[in-house]
This record gives C-alpha cells, sequence and structure tokens, in this order.
C-alpha cells in the first residue's frame, strides 16, 4: 500500500480483518508530522460504510462531532441566504477532523504497518504481476499487488493511466482561528456550530469550518493561475504581503466579512484545486491498481473524496480476501478488475457533478449560487446507504450458492 491516508490505512484495517497481510509506505515521518487540514464529513452512504466494514463505526462516532452538519450560506455583505441545523440524532454525515480520523485509524492497525519516512520514487515492473518499489531512502521492495493510496500526484497512476490533474481555475489560501470563542467571538457567531459558505458570485468565496479544541479553519478562495502571486506581485512567505493582495481583491465585501479574511492566526497557506479527467477508467493492469484521489482526484465541492476512498479501501479489502482466502472464488487480477469497475461506477458521476458544482460556485453572475437541500441530501444519504447494504448482502447470497 502506497499512502498512509484514510484511503490507504482503510483498506490495510479491513484487509487485517481478513487475516491479509500488508503493508503501508508512506513519506510522512509519522502519523502526526504535519498539518493535515481541516475537518471531514463522512456519510452514512460510503464513508460510514467503510468504517462499518473496519469494525471502527463506533469509534468513529465516540469522536464525531454531529452538530458540525450545520451549514449556513451568507452573501459577501453578510446577508443569510439559508441555513441547515441537524436534528437530534442526526448522523447521516458527521464532522470529524482529519487528523483525528487518520489517528484512530492508524491506532487500529497491527504494530509495524505503517512504514513511515519512505517516499516511493518508482515502480517497476518485473512480469507476471509483480513489481519492485524503490524509495528515496534506496530501500527496494518487491510487491505482488501495488495499491496506489498516494492521492492526486500519485507515482503509482502512471502504471495504469497517463492522465493528469488539471488545475480547476481556482486558488486558495488556508487559514485559521485559534481559541475562536474567546478571541475570535465575530468569528465564532458567524460560522455557528458547522460551515459558512460565502460568496460574491465573481469568482471570489469564504468557506469556513469549525473543528475540534476551539479552533475555525477557513478557506479564502478566488479564481486564479496556480502561479497568481507572480503576477500580484505576492511574497507567499509574508503574511502582511499576502494580506495587503486581499484588502483589495475583497474590498467590497462588508466589514464583518472581510474580518475572516485578514484575522486569522498564522501564517496563510496557498492551495489550490485540481481534478483527473472525470470519469475516468483505465484497462485493468494485472498486479496493479488505484483508491481514492489517485484514482478519482475531485473538485471537495459535495464531500465525496476522502468518503468514496475510503469506501474503495474497504471494497478493494473485500476483493482480495475473495481471490487470496482459503476458499477462492476468482484469481487475484479477476478480482481486482471487479473492484476497478465497480469503482468506475461509483465514482465517475460524482467526480462529474462535484467540478461542475466548484466551477458554478465560483462563477460570474448575477443569480446567487443557493445550496442544496441538505434535510433531503441526508435522508438521501441514509436511503441510499440501506440500498448499498442490501445489494451487498444479495451480492454476497449469490456469491455463496455459486
Amino acid at each position: 500500500m502506497i499512502g498512509g491516508g484514510p484511503a490507504g490505512l482503510t483498506c490495510a484495517r479491513v484487509l487485517q480483518g481478513h487475516g491479509i497481510e500488508v503493508t503501508v509506505y508512506d513519506a510522512d515521518e509519522a502519523v502526526d508530522s504535519r498539518d493535515p487540514g481541516g475537518t471531514l464529513d463522512l456519510h452514512a452512504d460510503s464513508g460510514q460504510i467503510a468504517l462499518e466494514d473496519a469494525g471502527l463505526l463506533d469509534a468513529f462516532l465516540a469522536r464525531a462531532r454531529p452538530e458540525g452538519q450545520a451549514k449556513t450560506r451568507r452573501d459577501h455583505h453578510g446577508t443569510v441566504l439559508a441555513e441547515f441545523t441537524p436534528d437530534p440524532g442526526d448522523e447521516a454525515a458527521p464532522e470529524i477532523d482529519r487528523g483525528r480520523l487518520r489517528r484512530m485509524l492508524f491506532d487500529h492497525l497491527r504494530p509495524g504497518t505503517v512504514r513511515w519516512g519512505h517516499r516511493l520514487v518508482r515502480v517497476n515492473p518485473l512480469g507476471d504481476g509483480g513489481h519492485l518499489l524503490e524509495f528515496a531512502d534506496g530501500t527496494t521492495v518487491p510487491a505482488d499487488l501495488v495499491i496506489g493510496a498516494d492521492g492526486a500526484w500519485s507515482k503509482v497512476r502512471p502504471l495504469v493511466s497517463d492522465a493528469a490533474p488539471r488545475h480547476l481555475g481556482v486558488c486558495f489560501l488556508d487559514a485559521r482561528f485559534d481559541e475562536v470563542d474567546s478571541r475570535h467571538p465575530e468569528v465564532a457567531a458567524i460560522v455557528g456550530a458547522g460551515h459558512l459558505f460565502s460568496n460574491d458570485n465573481d469568482g471570489r468565496a469564504v468557506i469556513l469550518q469549525r473543528n475540534s479544541d476551539g479552533v475555525v479553519r477557513g478557506y479564502i478562495a478566488f479564481r486564479a493561475a496556480p502561479d497568481w502571486h507572480i503576477a500580484a506581485g505576492v511574497d507567499l512567505t509574508d503574511r502582511e504581503s499576502i494580506r495587503a493582495y486581499l484588502v483589495r481583491e475583497f474590498g467590497h465585501w462588508s466589514p464583518a466579512m472581510r474580518t475572516l479574511i485578514v484575522r486569522n492566526d498564522g501564517d496563510y497557506v496557498p492551495r489550490s484545486f485540481w481534478a483527473l479527467p472525470a470519469p475516468l477508467t483505465w484497462d485493468h493492469v494485472p498486479g496493479v491498481t488505484l483508491i481514492g484521489d489517485a484514482a478519482h482526484l475531485m473538485a471537495p465541492f459535495g464531500g465525496h473524496g476522502a468518503n468514496l476512498a475510503m469506501l474503495d479501501g474497504a471494497e478493494l479489502a473485500h476483493a482480495v480476501s475473495r481471490a487470496v482466502g482459503p476458499d477462492p472464488a476468482a484469481t487475484l487480477d479477476e478480482a481486482v478488475g471487479r473492484y476497478e469497475s465497480a469503482m468506475f461506477a461509483r465514482s465517475g458521476e460524482l467526480a462529474v457533478s462535484s467540478n461542475d458544482a466548484l466551477v458554478q460556485f465560483f462563477a460570474t453572475t448575477d443569480e446567487p449560487d443557493l445550496p442544496p437541500d441538505h434535510e433531503q441530501e441526508h435522508r438521501d444519504y441514509l436511503a441510499r446507504a440501506e440500498a448499498y447494504r442490501r445489494e451487498r448482502a444479495r451480492g454476497r447470497g449469490e456469491r455463496a450458492e455459486a
């Protein structure tokens, strides 16, 4: 397994539940050696199914924040356009900090499963489906199945596809507010218990998320090329240089909304939105496959990326177990090929809709981009979860009869 994010760790946990040996290689020095990012909502019809397969759904719910499902949409003057507050007991898509999720998954793997500090350089085919992994420290490792869970810039993907991520025309600056309730009460009041989405219908937006431990993380986003700072004369290492640029760009926003842009604690972290061509498919290559962003990198609108990644991991683990168990129902490559076909069908349409939603949110328009009906969205998550379980049980019953 290349990559120790939620997809790779979920897959490893489910594989171990089937009694299958797996080693995870990750470039990070430790599970918590870098900032993992903000918060995730895990959907009942995908991420939660994967955690249930991993035996970790209760552990997740004990750490999750159902109240974090709340959402507010405002315009750039601060006017509330729409609000959603989850009902008591609503666990259709609770929030969890990325770092807490990664730590939970890691802590439930067998000791020694993850080899930290291993940055993959290349994968060399050996013939007959085998591959040799080469790492930056000179280590080489042979493998009979290589799973690329290594994200947007996957080193494994070129073995199955020449597809590369394309920039979606939007960049953003990751910012944070610490001890928000006491030090930034105005920010806490605007964000509430969950998420704030705000845009000006002309390519600029602020998206803020309540995290655990009194933290709010924010994304100040705008249409731009990846090298926008060069033409703008902005020094990305200089907080005040960035703030001066944002004051100009967001000068037509109300004073209260500009507070969300220039009062953050710490430095801004520049990022940008990229996506793979969607829907992306490939012909199966013996001995290698992909899960998560390595397979279907998409815009974050809709929150499908991490959820699909974890479900990919669980479903691939089940597929592998049907090929290497005491009574195999298929060869390893047949099983992996079937996983890929199902993954393509599961992720393709969602990738297209997520990318389209981002473009629409940042479009110049006279019509406000109103959010979906979140109450209906949550009912749909639960209904699809039940349908997914029924279909899975039917498939297992057919295999048992065969």
